[in-house]
């Protein structure tokens, strides 16, 4: 019989010495992977479908703004005052598309790591759960911030260029730029953070998605109908009180409480802070009674709707260990 024998090959190894970058290498390469798997980046085209549609859609809104107002001389007469929705107007108006990408998105980002197991190989290495989650949670508010300042600024680049005097428009309007950057900001940590803490609790995107779109769509007509009108107490009402409580055709069904009531609606929340910001009064029924609060209220829950979820989803993958 044939002894077995052995054979040394030599693969010409060298040890490595380029630099370590350690901890913050993996943090940053799982942000940018993040960035990719929520734009469909590397993946088929089917993935890249949807990202590209919500990015569209957002931006629409601010290039059509743009055109209108550089039209308006032409159209109406130079001097002419028109009300052409400006930049506090423009997060209320695509507030529902970054509701829905973010529902839509944000769970393609933990879902399938933890279904698939590779939750426990990104751990193996020089990372940590809260590493993983600031990554993912960087990353996705990264993608979100793109979209809401995308469209605020084509909308001032259009007002400036449509200006009489731009100079005289930067001047008088710069300060537009800090608010829109600061109610992007708050309108982006709210539809990133509450996703990712609903996904962080299944393996299933779908049932993720479903769950927040429910949440914000729910709490939507139950705010309605607790900040409804009550036509009959309205018609017994004599006219000069009408004029008086000057709160519109009718009182609220819930009375003095319907302020209160109208915090329900989720997907209002960020916005109730987006007209603090830019000081406007709201021409929707449920902001206007929500600004009868005093301006700490609105603030409070905000803070406790982002901030709540978050400590939840890092509290959820606390739980994870290798």
């Amino acid at each position: 019989m044939a002894e077995p024998r052995g054979e040394v090959f030599d693969l010409g190894y060298r040890h490595y010495d380029g630099p370590r970058e350690g901890r913050m290498r993996a943090r940053k390469a799982l942000w940018a992977n993040g960035v990719r798997t929520a734009l469909g980046l590397g993946r088929g085209s089917r993935a890249k479908v949807l990202p590209v549609l919500f990015f569209v859609a957002a931006i629409i809104p601010a290039v059509v703004l743009a055109l209108v107002a550089s039209q308006v001389d032409e159209v109406v007469g130079p001097g002419a005052q028109v009300d052409i929705p400006s930049h506090g107007d423009y997060y209320q108006i695509i507030s529902i598309i970054l509701l829905l990408f973010s529902a839509i998105i944000a769970p393609e980002l933990l879902c399938p790591d933890r279904r698939e197991g590779v939750i426990y190989l990104y751990l193996v290495r020089p990372l940590t759960t809260t590493d993983y989650v600031a990554g993912r949670w960087l990353a996705f508010l990264s993608i979100t911030l793109a979209i809401a300042y995308s469209g605020q600024v084509i909308l001032f680049i259009g007002f400036v260029l449509a200006a009489a005097e731009p100079f005289d428009y930067l001047r008088d309007n710069w300060l537009d730029v800090p608010r829109f950057l600061a109610a992007g900001l708050v309108v982006a940590l709210f539809t990133t953070t509450i996703p990712l803490a609903v996904s962080a609790f299944t393996t299933r995107r779908a049932y993720a998605t479903a769950f927040v779109i429910g949440l914000y769509f729910i709490s939507f007509p139950a705010a309605g109908i607790l900040t409804g009108c009550d036509e009959e107490t309205d018609q017994r009402r004599p006219a000069p009180q009408v004029e008086e409580l000057g709160s519109g055709p009718c009182e609220p069904i819930t009375g003095d409480a319907a302020k209160w009531f109208g915090l329900i609606d989720l997907g209002k929340v960020p916005i109730h802070i987006n007209d603090l910001i830019f000081n406007e009064k709201s021409e929707s029924t449920v902001a206007r009674l929500v600004q009868e609060l005093p301006n700490g209220v609105p603030i409070g829950w905000y803070l406790f709707l982002t901030a709540g979820p978050g400590v939840v989803l890092w509290w959820q993958y606390r739980k994870i260990s290798v």
